[in-house]
């Protein structure tokens, strides 16, 4: 493993052991991305709803409004990737993560109880985007952080299954959300959701993200102690810099980025944009329908990510991407194209889960071949970093660019730009990927007498 011998993960053990370690520090860190990203989706599920709480129903540009705040908070996440990373690499992943769930939950608090339009005019839909640009903060933080953890808390041999956890619980928070949504349609009506069922919706995430709190203080630290030492002393000044980052690990981080891009722009497209578009589809009496519809398909995702991480074991990440890259290339036209036009709820649950089978093939395995990237010293930084900058650019940004798109007409338009992102990916994967071969997570010594550099 990366952790270094004095590393509560770097264990001689017995292997039933180690992995019953692993296991239990996988649990704890994905509880806890549970919860953070059920924070992040509940906007999204219940847009629709709480939209005239913050917008005046009069104005025909509100929907447009709320997506953008949706979009505009993934501008604040390179920034949390860049403190929680830097935060991470030198004083550990443990405290990093403890701090970013406990802005989640302030944040989801402050948006559950803030007042409507009709109460404080424009400051209510100031007070959301404030709060949502912390909470992409902190999302900017957790990504790269959990990814980082969960990675090297997995053993060898099973870090592909174990750290597909990762986006079992993303994806489990969307599932979460979709759930909440489910159960409020049954027991009141829309109008007493838009009211106030999303504000209970959202003081949800707060209450788990307390819970979660608790849960982090007791995990494993995956950082070397000798490495957290050296940072407090200052004797560190590598770890953790952007410095280091952008000089001597630009190579990996702007593969990271590319990596990244294809697969956010299609995670966001079919996983937020889509059930967006059955919901619509589905708005009038068959509401219910729709709703079901969306939590079967994410609940079908959310399964498929341990299965993709067991395959990248065993085939290689590589040959996992490129089939994603290929099916993303192919399928995203007829996804976005014909999905708004169904009305047999068989058939769009079929096209929205053919598109998640193909998504799995970037999003099980995604935490885990950006780990594999970097050294030891700024892997949270670097994952964090090359992450939330792709996603700002081209995952952020798509729901809004789709809702763009079709007020103007232009989703055509859309399709290409969402197409062509993949195939640069695609191209990436398959030309400077390997299947095979040494890594930073696997063989940190060969990789350091490979770049000639010693242990940080």
């Amino acid at each position: 493993m990366s952790a270094s011998p004095s590393s509560p993960l770097a264990t001689d053990s017995p292997a039933p052991g180690a992995l019953r370690r692993s296991i239990s520090n996988t649990l704890k860190g994905s509880a806890g991305n549970l919860v953070e990203w059920y924070d992040v989706y509940v906007y999204s599920v219940f847009a629709s709803y709480f939209e005239s709480q913050f917008f005046s129903k009069e104005d025909k540009n509100a929907t447009l409004y709320v997506w953008a705040i949706f979009a505009v908070t993934f501008l604040m996440r390179p920034i949390g990737a860049w403190y929680f990373g830097r935060f991470a690499d030198r004083y550990g992943r443990r405290l990093a993560l403890t701090v970013s769930v406990s802005l989640m939950a302030a944040c989801s608090f402050v948006v559950a109880i803030t007042p409507t339009v009709a109460s404080i005019g424009a400051a209510a839909a100031a007070i959301l985007l404030l709060a949502r640009l912390v909470q992409g903060f902190a999302t900017g933080g957790e990504y790269g952080t959990s990814a980082t953890y969960m990675s090297e808390a997995a053993i060898t041999g099973r870090r592909g299954f174990l750290s597909s956890f990762h986006y079992v619980t993303l994806v489990g928070g969307h599932v979460i959300a979709q759930a909440v949504l489910l159960v409020m349609l049954h027991l009141v009506d829309k109008q007493h959701i838009s009211e106030w069922g999303w504000r209970v919706a959202f003081a949800l995430g707060g209450v788990g993200a307390l819970v979660v709190f608790w849960l982090r203080r007791t995990m494993d630290e995956s950082l070397g102690s000798e490495s957290i030492a050296a940072a407090k002393e200052g004797k560190a000044r590598a770890s953790g810099s952007l410095h280091e980052l952008f000089v001597n690990q630009w190579r990996p981080l702007l593969l990271c980025f590319l990596i990244t891009a294809g697969g956010t722009i299609a995670f966001y497209t079919y996983s937020v944009t889509g059930p967006k578009m059955i919901q619509t589809a589905f708005a009038g009496d068959d509401v219910m329908a729709g709703t079901w519809i969306n939590l079967a398909a994410l609940i079908v995702l959310m399964l498929m990510q341990p299965v993709g991480g067991w395959l990248s074991d065993i085939i290689g990440r590589k040959t996992l991407l490129v089939f994603f890259g290929i099916g993303g290339v192919l399928y995203t036209w007829y996804l976005v194209l014909y999905l708004p036009q169904q009305t047999d709820w068989r058939v769009a649950f079929a096209i929205l889960t053919i598109g998640f089978v193909i998504l799995t093939g970037y999003t099980s395995i995604n935490a885990v071949v950006k780990a594999e990237l970097f050294p030891t010293h700024v892997r949270a930084l670097g994952v964090g970093l090359g992450y939330a900058l792709a996603n700002s650019a081209f995952g952020g940004t798509a729901p809004l660019l789709y809702q763009a798109a079709l007020h103007s007409d232009r989703v055509n338009d859309f399709v290409i730009y969402a197409t062509a992102v993949i195939a640069v990916s695609l191209f990436v994967y398959i030309f400077f990927l390997t299947n095979k071969g040494s890594n930073w997570l696997d063989h940190e010594d060969v990789m350091h007498q490979r770049h000639g550099t010693g242990r940080r």
